[in-house]
């Protein structure tokens, strides 16, 4: 399926597809609908049909009809490694030059090289490399990347995504056309929500809506959130319900945690008072830490389902 883009995004994409350069940055919030604007804008770099009043590709061409497949041969996509070597959750965020160079992948871990990909001439009409996370690429993998876009083979297009720009190299910033992708309000959010057609019974659209906070890529997302926010709803409850309840709940987060938790967690503690809610993120911030340490996490659950249930007083 092709990247459909919030009606208040439109603009941009019109912005994007008239930038000029090989490069194009778009900074915002993760999920904040970066991403969807660059899969649109590689779809109209290379369509070859009637486009939308906006420059939308057509989403009938050979072209769109690749992407809708999920298997465009002109498009590389990077991002940190979510996990080591070893199959271990990686303790920061990194892309590595090895990642750009295969000569400098020692391990073996990408099948697919920036380099190499872009010396193959694109099937359609431009190759482009989209990477997630412009901010976590390491200086050696930054630098790599910055002779390629001075110069890219076969006029290939680099779409860099960041949430913090001032952490993405100076020199690459310079080198792109840089546009802000802006958060949504509610009521546009909240639209999108209905244009998308989920209205499940079991789905609570207002509280989606509230955790999304203008992050129209969250909605995609709607089940791993809905599980999320009802597991840490339980943890919450359990603080006061007494010890053995905090265990059990903090056992059960522990067999369901994913990243989305943790933001879960400080959702459903905005309506606590400003000390509890620091304290509480005390005690998150420690957990999250041990897991990137790769603590036992059966004992770090329970040391955190603990300094909670201090934090509240308890």
């Amino acid at each position: 399926m092709l990247p459909t883009l919030p009606h208040a995004h439109l603009p941009l994409l019109e912005q994007a597809a008239a930038s000029r350069g090989n490069a194009l940055l778009l900074t915002g919030a993760e999920y904040g609908g970066g991403a969807a604007l660059a899969r649109a804008t590689f779809a109209a770099l290379n369509c070859s049909g009637q486009r939308g009043m906006a420059g939308e590709a057509c989403g009938v061409c050979p072209s769109c009809r690749a992407l809708a497949a999920g298997a465009h041969p002109d498009l590389l996509e990077l991002a940190p490694r979510e996990t080591t070597s070893t199959g271990r959750a990686a303790r920061r965020k990194i892309i590595p030059v090895g990642a750009i160079l295969e000569k400098r992948d020692d391990k073996r871990e990408f099948d697919t090289h920036v380099f190499e990909f872009l010396e193959v001439r694109p099937t359609y009409r431009r190759r482009a490399v989209l990477i997630h996370g412009a901010e976590y690429l390491g200086a050696e993998a930054a630098n790599a990347l910055l002779k390629l876009m001075e110069e890219p083979p076969h006029s290939a297009f680099f779409l860099l995504l960041a949430g913090d720009v001032r952490a993405v190299m100076p020199t690459l910033v310079s080198r792109s056309t840089r546009l802000n992708v802006t958060p949504l309000d509610d009521h546009a959010l909240g639209a999108e929500l209905d244009r998308q057609g989920d209205r499940r019974p079991d789905l609570n659209a207002q509280e989606l809506v509230a955790f999304a906070a203008g992050r129209p890529e969250v909605l995609t997302h709607a089940d791993e959130v809905a599980a999320a926010l009802s597991a840490a709803t339980s943890l919450h409850a359990a603080l006061r319900e007494g010890l053995l309840p905090t265990l059990e709940a903090a056992a059960d987060l522990e067999k369901a945690w994913t990243p989305w938790h943790a933001e879960a967690l400080r959702f459903v503690w905005r309506e606590e008072t400003p000390s509890d809610r620091a304290r509480l993120d005390t005690a998150l911030d420690t957990l999250e830490r041990a897991l990137e340490a790769y603590a036992n996490p059966g004992l770090s659950f329970m040391v955190f389902g603990l300094g909670a249930r201090a934090a509240l007083g308890e």
